[in-house]
């Protein structure tokens, strides 16, 4: 199975400079300044991710990345795409949104996952879920179990590769 390691690669945690707290989306800690929604595509049934970089209290979608180049059609955006040495597809959007929160609709089809670092955070509820920026002490997450982690998942996390912005990353943006 195709693994999308460079757009998920992570390495450092953040923490808040008072330390009264670590930066969090709901809860799951942000690692490397960068975390994903990853989720399995209700039409390809492919995992999936879109990844997002953090500055400050807002998080920038970069990045679509998925096993299917369909997933990437489906999104219908501008920008450059490109194969990761597992041959995942990588949609670099020409025009990045950045948000301050972004509501999500989750179903159990699609089982979206927060993953940050090798960790993972499943939106389980079912309806509208929103996610935001915190710095929180009580973290919460797991260990990524596939489809989103685990050594042969499609959407895999390794501390070996460059991280999002390195100039080899799948996924670099300038």
């Amino acid at each position: 199975m195709i693994r999308l390691v460079p757009a998920l690669a992570a390495v450092v945690v953040l923490c808040s400079a008072g330390g009264t707290g670590r930066l969090t989306v709901n809860g799951l800690p942000v690692s490397g300044r960068t975390f994903a929604i990853g989720y399995v595509h209700s039409i390809y049934r492919a995992p999936s991710a879109e990844v997002f970089t953090v500055e400050g209290r807002r998080f920038t979608m970069r990045a679509v990345v998925s096993g299917s180049g369909g997933v990437l059609d489906y999104y219908a955006l501008d920008g450059e795409r490109a194969r990761t040495p597992d041959g995942a597809w990588v949609l670099r959007l020409a025009e990045p949104a950045t948000y301050e929160e972004l509501s999500l609709l989750t179903t159990s089809i699609g089982r979206r996952t927060v993953i940050s670092g090798g960790r993972c955070l499943p939106l389980d509820r079912t309806g509208e879920v929103r996610l935001a920026l915190e710095l929180t002490v009580d973290v919460r997450g797991e260990p990524c179990r596939p489809p989103f982690g685990g050594p042969r998942s499609a959407v895999h996390h390794s501390q070996g590769i460059p991280s999002f912005g390195g100039p080899r990353s799948a996924v670099h943006h300038s």
